[in-house]
């Protein structure tokens, strides 16, 4: 069972909104890589390098992005792809806006969990009831993706897929990273909850120990 993350960009400008201190984008990158994700693929153009330069020593590598009429549906699809091109055998992508880089490594490795439990279904995170971001969705799903209009927008993806019978999970984290948006300070951040604990009942260490400071799990 192997999870990559698709980072998904809407401007550069805004993955690289500082949240700590670091470019959105690489904070997501390191949440990713110490939750247990890989491949990590960012989906944007770079045309002046700014991301190259903000994922450098990053586990994440850059993926050209679909075609503009191909909207977010494209971006998924292309991501999908893209890992699977670097790890034939990815099961899932973790569909992750950069809008959310306070998502914590130890969602990931829930939602991982998730996944290895239950193959089939789209497993969306949550907090406090209200569902959130990144969504895993398994890579058999692509025949459906690619029927759904490209305009849809993202949040809407995960609706046309359940309207076609793709069975969608949405598990409390606790985090509430999964809801808040970019330009948000860690002042700001509403309390930590969870998750309750891993859902193997596994202990995990959440990725290296420079990745953990870097992300200042120490809660």
């Amino acid at each position: 069972m192997t999870v990559a993350a698709v980072i998904l960009i809407a401007t550069v400008e805004g993955a690289l909104a500082l949240a700590d201190g670091v470019p959105g984008v690489r904070r997501i990158a390191d949440a990713a890589w110490a939750g247990g994700a890989i491949p990590i693929v960012v989906v944007a153009a770079d045309p002046d390098g700014a991301l190259t330069e903000a994922l450098a020593g990053s586990e994440a590598v850059l993926a050209p992005p679909a075609d503009a009429a191909a909207g977010p549906v494209g971006e998924v699809v292309t991501g999908i792809d893209a890992a699977i091109a670097r790890i034939r055998e990815t099961t899932a992508v973790l569909a992750w806006p950069a809008g959310r880089p306070w998502v914590d490594a130890e969602t990931v490795t829930s939602l991982i969990e998730a996944h290895g439990s239950h193959a089939g279904p789209v497993v969306r995170p949550a907090y406090r009831a209200e569902p959130g971001w990144p969504a895993l969705i398994p890579v058999g799903h692509r025949a459906v993706l690619v029927t759904i209009p490209a305009t849809a927008p993202l949040p809407h993806l995960l609706d046309a897929l359940a309207g076609s019978g793709v069975d969608v999970r949405v598990v409390e984290v606790g985090d509430p990273g999964v809801v808040v948006e970019a330009g948000t300070t860690r002042a700001d951040l509403p309390p930590f909850d969870g998750p309750p604990g891993p859902t193997s009942g596994a202990h995990h260490e959440w990725g290296a120990t420079a990745v953990a400071d870097r992300l200042d799990g120490g809660r």
